[in-house]
């Protein structure tokens, strides 16, 4: 155990580090009797760990920022949160951080330099991977630490963030709370080593086993780890060993622990050890202790009575969609200047290009993105202009990366990830949907993050490098998605994408790259998220697509063209938001409506736009909508395959003609 030797060089305040470690605990006692009073219904307990968390808030600066999870009571209450929204928040009150929009720590205080949780064990080690990146960036010497369960640790989330900070030196600390037990299942069941801190060399990192009942242990360790992250010395992996007292939650129970078991951790109680050790060495008296027991216990029982009788959180359908996205600026319209011949890829290029020149702020995160310029060449001579710490090469991650954006954007920068296929992103698909999209909801922080997945067949590259998997997001709120069709639009879109204070899903076709051509505005532009295109005028049908499907429209429209029938070719190039008043007004026209895409059929972003336009504009149409997409198959290797019984393009015809016979 740490000595009051050791640590009285370092300066503590003793006595107010007693105070921050007996508060936490008071909360606890409070929150357990609610609970046995019928009062709170659910509780996720650190007794017994208090040390861990408030040796960690103690030993760091204000600025630099902690990562907690639902253990950690003491971080929020060692940074000062103010009390009463704290108890409104875990109580689920009007008056709570999250305004009923999440629970107990799903949410982050920026201000206080404190990163909630999400449910997923270990999501959260990524995103301080981005905050170290943004000190590094910065060239300011703050510091990320990052707490997670030993149970998080056999997560792919934990060895890539392990991972990337070693490699980028990031000053990072992981905390691994080994409190022995997941719900119900011991931790020898779950891994064959003993000591997590032990993989640090793996990784090569520093790395440290802690009592994580001493505080001043913790506060030791911790205070070591910050140092050497500030000294630029890279990562360091702490290992704290302590024992959860009470179940995963309050209702869940303990009988599946052996009582020796909680026998012998009860005798290592942190807030006992430190009582007892300053009144051993005369730091505090008795009289103290009780005073400060009463003064915390009426503090926290005004708070708790306080929140208790606070409403429940109350809003209205317009106020929560409202808080799903963070406003958008107006987009910089096209400007009137010369055009140039472009391919889609050079658009894209070039839109990168001038976001970089004209914001610093803007980062570019992938794998081979750098000196080999990314395996489509978009960023080929971006590591020469903008150099190698705004254009980074990452280990082979998804979500590793994905979380570190962010971190990232937390901090104000606008990291722009490459996902070398867009087949790829499942591997990061918890970091998007779960982190990225819920963020803003959750606690008013926008997230700039773009999102550039190179997608789509008709390339003959087979299951896993030719998937259309817009469709997967734009069921998840809180994500934007964009696919360009022409170059004019990938550059636009492309610049709009990374102005925009959301994360974006930016999808852009790989065979489109250099099969098409067109004008592009030479200076900077913006194209709004959520407006369509009108790509040929018509009066017999409506045919609503995206991406490689607008390019098929325009093949049908012409061949109709010969036969005295006209199309409306509406190019939606958003899908997340999508232009149903473009739809709408071409619909009085035309009365029929075909929607064409290339991913599979079963599931389609089509059936979302022939749903909602039935349910609000049936009185317009004089045919059912329809569809015609890919197969429901995957994608074949074959070309012929591909283009003769999976493409949709192959079934386009025949679905016009049909439509129009109605």
């Amino acid at each position: 155990m740490a000595t009051l030797e050791t640590a009285q060089p370092a300066g503590l305040d003793l006595q107010a580090l007693y105070r921050a470690l007996l508060l936490p605990r008071v909360i606890e006692e409070k929150m357990l009797h609610l609970i046995r009073q019928g009062r709170l219904s659910k509780w996720f307990s650190g007794y017994g760990q208090e040390a861990i968390a408030v040796g960690c808030a103690w030993a760091l600066d204000p600025r630099d920022y902690i990562l907690p999870t639902h253990r950690n009571l003491g971080v929020w209450t060692t940074r000062g949160v103010p009390l009463r929204p704290l108890f409104c928040q875990l109580m689920g009150k009007q008056g709570g951080f999250t305004h009923g929009r999440d629970r107990t720590f799903h949410f982050g205080l920026p201000e206080k330099r404190l990163i909630g949780m999400i449910s997923h064990m270990a999501a959260m080690l990524p995103v301080a991977c981005g905050f170290g990146l943004a000190a590094q960036l910065k060239r300011e010497d703050f510091a990320a630490l990052a707490f997670s369960g030993e149970g998080a640790t056999r997560e792919g989330d934990f060895h890539e963030s392990l991972n990337l900070a070693a490699v980028w030196k990031l000053p990072v600390i992981f905390v691994v709370e080994n409190n022995g037990w997941a719900i119900s299942t011991p931790a020898r069941e779950a891994m064959a080593v003993e000591n997590i801190a032990d993989a640090a060399a793996g990784y090569g990192m520093a790395g440290e086993i802690v009592d994580g009942n001493d505080v001043l242990a913790v506060v030791e360790a911790v205070g070591r780890a910050a140092a050497r992250a500030r000294r630029g010395e890279g990562p360091t992996l702490l290992e704290a060993k302590t024992f959860r007292m009470r179940g995963h939650e309050e209702a869940s129970g303990t009988k599946y622990v052996p009582p020796e078991l909680l026998e012998a951790w009860a005798a290592k109680d942190p807030v006992q050890r430190f009582t007892d050790l300053l009144l051993a060495e005369r730091a505090i008296t008795a009289g103290q202790i009780e005073r400060l027991r009463r003064e915390l216990a009426a503090v926290v029982d005004e708070a708790a009575e306080f929140a208790l009788a606070q409403p429940q959180v109350e809003s209205t359908t317009e106020a929560e969609r409202a808080a799903v996205f963070a406003p958008a600026p107006a987009p910089a319209a096209p400007p009137s200047g010369p055009h140039t011949e472009k391919r889609l890829v050079d658009a894209v290029r070039e839109g990168l290009w001038q976001a970089m020149e004209r914001d610093e702020r803007v980062v570019l995160l992938g794998q081979d993105i750098a000196g080999y310029g990314g395996v489509f060449k978009v960023t080929e001579g971006f590591l020469d202009r903008f150099g190698a710490a705004r254009v980074r090469n990452t280990p082979v991650i998804e979500s590793g990366v994905l979380g570190a954006a962010l971190g990232l954007a937390v901090e104000g920068f606008r990291p722009v990830v490459e996902m070398q296929y867009a087949d790829f992103i499942t591997c990061g698909f918890n970091q998007v949907v779960n982190n990225l999209a819920t963020t803003h909801y959750r606690w008013n922080q926008p997230v700039n993050v773009t999102i550039r997945a190179p997608f789509g067949g008709n390339l003959g590259a087979g299951p896993f490098h030719s998937q259309s998997p817009e469709a997967w997001f734009c069921h998840v709120p809180g994500l934007k998605v964009a696919v360009p069709a022409t170059p004019q639009d990938a550059k636009g879109l492309l610049l709009a994408a990374i102005a925009d204070p959301n994360p974006v899903l930016f999808f852009e076709h790989k065979y489109l790259y250099r099969a098409v051509k067109g004008p592009v505005p030479d200076a900077p532009y913006e194209i709004e998220l959520g407006r369509a295109r009108l790509a040929r005028e018509g009066r017999h049908l409506t045919l609503v697509t995206w991406g490689i499907g607008v390019a098929w429209a325009m093949e049908e429209a012409e061949y109709r063209e010969r036969q005295g029938v006209s199309l409306d070719v509406i190019d939606l190039r958003t899908l997340v938001p999508w232009d149903k008043e473009a739809v709408l007004t071409s619909l009085a026209k035309t009365a029929r409506l075909l929607v064409l895409h290339e991913a599979a059929l079963t599931g389609g972003f089509g059936a979302e736009i022939c749903a909602r336009l039935a349910e609000e504009a049936f009185a317009l149409l004089d045919a059912p909508p329809a569809r015609v997409a890919g197969e429901d198959i995957p994608i074949p290797f074959s070309s012929t395959l591909e283009k003769k019984i999976y493409s949709a393009q192959s079934r386009l015809r025949a679905a016009v003609e049909r439509l129009l016979a109605y």
